[in-house]
């Protein structure tokens, strides 16, 4: 990969809005040149998206918990992912090596959410859990060394 499609998605991690007139500034191309070089990166799958980053405490979802989850059965299907993909409480599902099959990342409003939570995900994917709750996030989101 080139260093200016390198720089191009670093400006990109840190400001997703950056427009293509304030990219060019930065990396000395023309507008058209950056505009291709983004919509080459899109294309070949490198940038996925371009989100907004939440404050999670003000739109009502101030806790945030981790909760690894193990299968009951162990010769059940592996399905868990598909089984709780509807729950929109969950922002992130990681699928790990050790004594757990996946690890969550969940956000809600309060711990009797949490614990609903825990409970639908328990009845729904047939599964043990164990959770881990966020006391605070010094930082997250860190983007890569490009």
């Amino acid at each position: 990969m080139e260093e200016i499609d390198r720089q191009i998605m670093g400006l990109l991690a840190d400001d997703g809005r950056m427009s293509f007139t304030d990219l060019a500034k930065e990396t000395g191309l023309s507008v058209s040149a950056v505009h291709q070089r983004v919509r080459r990166l899109q294309k070949r799958g490198v940038i996925k998206g371009f989100t907004a980053v939440l404050d999670h405490e003000r739109i009502g979802l101030p806790m945030t918990a981790f909760v690894s989850i193990k299968p009951i059965d162990p010769s059940a299907p592996d399905d868990a992912p598909e089984r709780l993909a509807h729950l929109s409480a969950i922002e992130a599902c990681h699928s790990v090596a050790g004594d757990e099959s996946y690890i969550l990342k969940v956000r809600v409003g309060s711990p009797n959410e949490l614990e609903d939570l825990l409970q639908k995900i328990r009845a729904e994917a047939n599964v043990a859990t164990r959770t881990t709750v966020v006391l605070s996030t010094p930082w997250e989101g860190r983007r890569p060394k490009l």
